[in-house]
């Protein structure tokens, strides 16, 4: 479909901080593409909100400055670039405003930047914009322990502590074997597999978890050796086009445990089996309760070992390994939801209308 056969949008995105986006990164493929339909687009980093005296919520955003970009790089190098065009934007004009902040990101150098920005982020929900995924929800998931509301028989046995006796009786009552990691993090960051064969190093894994907050310790899942799935979610679905699922197996032939791509892990296309379409099952109703648009989940085997809500990555994985076009179809879902709003109003919630 060409761009003149789309209703232009006013597309924003939610990110840590423009200057520190990589060209690979999910919402730098969504951007170049919103761009090549004619949508307006602009990029806002978490410290960059104002809500002036007048009660208007504010931006300081990076505006893109073509309407064709020859690829993601290119995109990028004009939003950071020395003749980048910044914008000062009224947030709450615009149509759609996805979040894609990771908080973890932020726990050193600015603890205060991603629940400041989600409460921006729900004000601006007040003003008929659509925000994805719902901000109110996003506060309650600002870190994992939003992954224990999930059925128990999605998950793997979890102990959630500071306190190295309760993590180390917990390994001790799985045979020695376990993962450990922050309870705040991504991208594989600070994660320890304690392999059963002696516990000799078990005290500084906690100790190097716990000198930031609490750590998660998990059983370990003998199917982790192969790596994991990433399979992406939308609307409470897995995301699919043309009969093919936004999936990939992630997996590190280089000894280390950690799948992530950031941490060094490979991945390939893969077809979700029965297991992993049956905790997309059951996942799903909570999803959809939340507002949750667009989530990345990571499976071993028959269990989930962690629900991504803030910065589901891989679209640009799945499109360079298939050529099939998954942000257009992101897009046009919310091309489809702001003509529904334009029918319903303020009738329907924002968490509702993230979902439909």
């Amino acid at each position: 479909m060409s761009a003149s056969e789309h209703a232009p949008m006013r597309l924003g995105f939610v990110v840590n901080d423009v200057d520190t986006e990589q060209d690979h990164y999910t919402t730098i493929r969504l951007a170049r593409q919103a761009v090549h339909r004619g949508h307006r687009v602009a990029l806002i980093g978490l410290g960059d909100f104002t809500y002036d005296a007048g009660g208007t919520i504010r931006a300081c955003a990076r505006i893109p400055r073509l309407d064709r970009y020859e690829d993601d790089r290119v995109l990028l190098a004009d939003l950071q670039g020395p003749e980048r065009q910044t914008e000062r934007i009224s947030v709450q004009d615009l149509d759609v405003l996805m979040l894609r902040s990771d908080p973890a990101e932020e726990l050193v150098e600015r603890p205060w930047a991603p629940s400041s920005a989600l409460l921006f982020a729900q004000l601006v929900a007040l003003h008929d914009v659509l925000v994805v995924n719902d901000p109110t929800h996003l506060t309650d998931a600002s870190n994992k322990t939003y992954f224990q509301h999930f059925p128990e028989d999605v998950r793997p046995v979890t102990c959630i502590s500071r306190d190295a006796e309760e993590i180390k009786s917990f390994i001790a009552a799985h045979d020695g074997r376990g993962v450990i990691k922050p309870l705040q993090g991504s991208g594989g960051q600070g994660v320890f597999v304690v392999d059963g064969n002696g516990t000799g190093n078990l005290n500084q894994m906690i100790d190097a978890v716990t000198r930031d907050g609490y750590a998660i310790a998990q059983e370990y899942l003998p199917g982790a050796k192969n790596g994991d799935l990433r399979l992406l979610m939308l609307n409470g679905r897995p995301l699919e086009v043309d009969g093919t699922y936004a999936c990939i197996h992630r997996y590190n032939d280089s000894g280390d445990a950690r799948s992530n791509i950031s941490a060094g892990g490979k991945y390939e296309m893969a077809v979700p089996d029965a297991d992993a379409l049956r905790l997309a099952e059951l996942v799903a109703p909570k999803l959809i309760r939340d507002g949750m648009y667009f989530v990345g989940l990571d499976i071993v085997g028959d269990k989930l070992m962690e629900v991504n809500v803030d910065t589901p990555g891989g679209i640009n994985m799945v499109e360079e390994l298939t050529g099939l076009d998954f942000s257009g179809a992101i897009l046009d879902d919310l091309e489809r939801k702001l003509r529904l709003r334009r029918h319903y109003g303020r009738t329907l919630g924002n968490a509702e209308l993230a979902m439909l």
